[in-house]
């Protein structure tokens, strides 16, 4: 970035540093340029305070973390902008509504300059230019001067630090193509030999080497090679080469190259995917057809479109798929049915899958217990396909690297429900032809933006589809009944999980008459207590906006229960500013975590809380005692515009 303090140069591909005008400045302790990368990674993009909290401790964030982020914004803005006096604005890094921003151009952070470089010998290699293409592959692995990250702790780190190193193997062996066609044979040998030490069971990589050193005149050594090979594959896992090696070594015992070897070096799952999996086509044999999937509900109505859309995004060709997976996000607010429509969808294109349906709980919403991790979910699946459990790493990078070489290549769903956050999602996405689906009750910006994920907000059902589940949910209870009918799923909001536990009580063995439920569930105060399940949090409507409540953050919480001290309808941002007692600005970035979590809707300017959430937030809002309940309120009646005076007997209207 250039401005009136001089140039600023960031580096990630190695020890994180930075540069002001070629002079280094001291980026500070581990945790300060951990900061620094994530602000770098993510250059011109706000990222929020519990964004920088989950990236640099994860699960194991101290109670001292948000004072530690402040401490080190602070330390990066003086090793910054070191000639910015105390009272003038920062111009590099900046504070923002939604976080903290660092203004730099993408040009000058190596890891962004390097992705650049890397898509411009790609461009270059399919017009064929070999020359061209060799040097642009070469300028931007030079961008690199040892492992991304290298020295910073956090899961961002290690997790971006491994995406990263993927992209330069793939880079690596894509130049290694092109030298080899190009009959370079000895300069690809010693840069794909240091690549496969690095890489061992990467597949792609030992079947360039090979070929290198065969047409090389080194066919001992192509022969050696791929015996290590066939040695570490069924060491470590206990699986035999690809049919690609297994071809390639043929052909070399017969003293031939065939044109087909040949022309793999150009193809799209050899070029653009990067590289092979560990025993692609030898792997899915090895390996069960999982068939995870729950069963889905019985009684499925009023998302046909939602359905078809859906449809649409995970069901097309997968053969025609590229190199990264199709990622779908459904999301919406607690008891909307996400995981019922993803499970009616996904068994509905089950048999475009054929090798098989992976289902996990990520456990987000808390009902179960702790959210599962990335990595626990990563073993869950791994041993479910019959990985022994002492293979798996223990770190999240080792058994990322393993899930997705285990499942490239392999036409296969994976099911993730109640996802918690985009972070918990990312490790879980296999390359190749793959479908992944996510349910979540967070809207996930970052993955639609980073990872090209598509996202499908689910809303509540309208007056017919809901009167329709209830009614095909209670057995013919409510047949003429219309009128009553359309009262009872209004109760509900819209609400699946709220019709159907309102069915269960119409329908169950202490079955109550319609006209009863209806005089009971219509007050607000209990209707609550109409829609609950006993001992039954998973089909409690009460439990699961309890849960997603949960899981905000303490200011958003509070911002919360002093909306449900409203109940007039939608609200301005000053007077849910009003309400809470705190600034505009600060009122607005706790709306957007609120509408973020789906515990609140935006109307234009304005938000308003769905009906059923209305009355729990009226709930919450009594955890605050009567004092705090009168003073919000207070504050948001001085906000009304004084009444105009009336006229006086004296200044009456003229006659």
């Amino acid at each position: 970035m250039t401005n009136a303090v001089g140039t600023l140069r960031i580096q990630l591909l190695g020890p994180v540093r930075a540069w002001w005008d070629g002079q280094e400045v001291a980026a500070g302790p581990p945790k300060q340029r951990a900061l620094l990368s994530l602000l770098a990674s993510r250059a011109g993009e706000a990222v929020g305070r519990e964004a920088v909290i989950e990236a640099l401790w994860g699960g194991d964030a101290p109670h001292t973390a948000a004072n530690g982020v402040h401490t080190y914004v602070a330390g990066l803005r003086r090793a910054l902008e070191p000639r910015i006096g105390g009272r003038n604005p920062n111009t590099v890094l900046t504070s923002e509504p939604g976080g903290y921003c660092l203004r730099v151009h993408p040009d000058a952070v190596d890891a962004a300059a390097f992705v650049q470089r890397h898509g411009d010998a790609r461009r270059s290699r399919d017009r064929g230019d070999t020359a061209v293409t060799a040097g642009l592959y070469e300028e931007a692995l030079a961008l690199w001067k040892g492992d991304a990250f290298s020295g910073i702790p956090g899961p961002f780190a290690a997790l971006e630090g491994a995406r990263l190193r993927d992209v330069r193997l793939t880079a690596v062996e894509e130049w290694g193509a092109v030298m080899v066609e190009a009959g370079r044979h000895g300069e690809a040998v010693g840069a794909l030999s240091r690549a496969a030490a690095e890489e061992p069971l990467r597949e792609r990589l030992r079947w360039l080497l090979m070929l290198a050193l065969w047409r090389g005149g080194r066919q001992g050594d192509s022969l050696r090679l791929y015996a290590e090979t066939r040695r570490l594959l069924r060491g470590e896992l206990g699986v035999e080469p690809g049919p690609e090696l297994r071809d390639l070594h043929q052909q070399i015992l017969e003293g031939r190259v065939e044109p087909a070897a040949r022309r793999t070096l150009a193809t799209p799952a050899a070029a653009d995917t990067g590289w092979m999996p560990v025993a692609r086509g030898a792997v899915a044999p090895a390996l069960p057809r999982p068939a995870q999937l729950p069963p889905g509900v019985s009684t499925f109505t009023g998302r046909e479109r939602e359905l078809e859309q859906l449809e649409g995004l995970v069901g097309a060709d997968r053969c025609a798929a590229g190199p990264a997976a199709t990622v779908v996000v459904v999301q919406g607010l607690a008891g909307v049915g996400k995981s019922a429509l993803v499970l009616r969808l996904a068994h509905t294109v089950s048999d475009r899958f054929p090798d098989g349906q992976v289902y996990v709980d990520l456990g987000g919403s808390g009902l179960r217990g702790r959210p599962l991790s990335a990595a626990d979910a990563q073993r869950q699946v791994l041993t479910s396909l019959g990985v022994d459990g002492g293979r798996v790493p223990r770190d999240l990078v080792g058994s990322t690297a393993l899930y997705r070489s285990l499942l490239y290549d392999r036409r296969m769903l994976v099911v993730l429900d109640d996802a918690l956050s985009a972070d918990q999602i990312r490790p879980l996405i296999p390359r190749g032809p793959a479908g992944v689906v996510v349910t979540s009750r967070q809207r996930f910006a970052g993955l639609a933006a980073r990872d090209g994920a598509h996202t499908v907000t689910l809303g509540p059902l309208d007056e017919d589809a809901a009167t329709l589940l209830l009614t095909t949910l209670t057995d013919g209870r409510l047949v003429g009944r219309v009128t009553t009918a359309r009262r009872l799923a209004a109760l509900c909001g819209g609400l699946p999980l709220a019709l159907r536990v309102l069915a269960e009580r119409l329908t169950g063995a202490a079955g109550e008459p319609p006209e009863l439920l209806l005089e009971r569930c219509a007050p607000e105060p209990g209707r609550l207590d109409c829609l609950t399940v006993p001992d039954d949090a998973l089909a409690d409507v009460w439990s699961a906006f309890e849960a997603s409540y949960q899981v905000l953050p303490a200011e958003a919480a509070r911002m919360f229960r002093h909306l449900g001290m409203y109940r007039r309808g939608r609200i301005t941002v000053r007077g849910a500013a009003a309400l809470a007692g705190t600034d505009a600005p600060t009122a607005r970035a706790l709306l957007d975590v609120l509408v973020d979590a789906h515990l609140i809707e935006e109307r234009g300017p304005r938000y308003r809380l769905p009906e059923l959430l209305g009355i729990y937030a009226a709930e919450c809002a009594r955890r605050e005692s009567a004092a705090v309940r009168e003073a919000a309120l207070a504050r948001l009646d001085a906000l009304a515009p004084p009444p105009r005076p009336r006229a006086s007997a004296a200044h009456g209207p003229r006659r």
